[in-house]
């Protein structure tokens, strides 16, 4: 049986995923307005989480709930892939038990080879190379606040990680135009780079990247699994705060955002995160709203 993925942005047209957004707006209306709906009844998602997390549990398992459905938790403790069990058999197992799996990991070739053998669709929930349920709620949360984000542009402050590369994608299909701040030794991959052409570009002085962008965001400058290159990241990005003197150059009305946890000091400032500009409580909200659209999508 053919099933649909949800790996990366590029793993659904451009249409779709605009058509995802949309719906979101829909399902955080209905929610809002304590609608019940609840067409995943009986669908069991299995969540398997390599990573920790806060948002990413409490939006799938919440949003399965509001749906009808029920999530069931795996952390590394909890299954035999933790002892060692080959991707490809908890695989083949868990994809006979679920009617879908999200999975939060480290390496994005293990979400590949387990998408490879799951009878069932497979979402990524993060793994080091891309965030792209991150990016449903932040293009839904532009749209709420200003619209459609085609032909705006975005300045991505600080490291060249999942986040940034899920952004160049982003900016492929919905059709923005990414500048792209980092310092150098800390680029995104060439080859996602130059795959969006013309859609993003690095430009490595902070402010100038900036300059009258629509919408501004930034994350941690170390990342899960990089905590011991806290020290050695905070020189290097030393410059790559976004402060209320990188915000007053990019256009009047733009936002910011962060897909969170935040360091106030360290990649933001706390008058920028806790300010007028920042969208970032709307942002891990949708998340929620988002991912339920997805389940929908691919469960339909």
């Amino acid at each position: 049986m053919s099933h649909q993925n949800f790996l990366t942005l590029l793993d659904l047209s451009a249409d779709t995923l605009r058509n995802l957004i949309t719906r979101a707006i829909e399902l955080k209306a209905m929610q809002h307005a304590g609608t019940v709906h609840e067409p995943l009844k009986h669908k069991i998602l299995a969540m398997v989480f390599e990573k920790s997390s806060t948002r990413t549990r409490m939006s799938f398992e919440a949003g399965m709930a509001q749906l009808g459905g029920h999530a069931t938790f795996l952390s590394p403790r909890d299954t035999q892939l933790g002892r060692g069990e080959p991707i490809e058999d908890s695989a083949r197992v868990l994809s006979r038990m679920a009617d879908v799996i999200m999975i939060r990991t480290f390496e994005h070739e293990k979400i590949e080879r387990f998408a490879a053998y799951s009878r069932v669709p497979v979402i990524n929930a993060l793994t080091d190379l891309y965030h792209p349920c991150q990016l449903l709620a932040d293009m839904q949360t532009y749209l709420e606040h200003r619209g459609d984000i085609s032909g705006k542009t975005v300045a991505w402050i600080g490291d060249g990680n999942n986040m940034c590369h899920s952004y160049i994608n982003a900016a492929r299909q919905y059709g923005f135009t990414l500048n792209i701040a980092c310092p150098e030794g800390y680029d995104p991959d060439t080859g996602i780079l130059q795959a969006a052409g013309d859609s993003a570009s690095i430009i490595r002085e902070p402010v100038e990247a900036a300059r009258d962008a629509d919408l501004v965001v930034t994350d941690v400058w170390a990342s899960m699994g990089q905590e011991e290159e806290q020290a050695r990241r905070e020189q290097a990005f030393a410059r790559y705060q976004v402060d209320s003197t990188l915000m007053q150059a990019a256009a009047a009305d733009a936002l910011f955002m962060h897909c969170l946890p935040a360091h106030r000091g360290e990649e933001v400032a706390a008058d920028v995160i806790d300010g007028a500009q920042s969208v970032v409580w709307d942002e891990a909200e949708n998340r929620l709203h988002a991912q339920k659209a997805l389940l929908e999508y691919l469960l339909g």
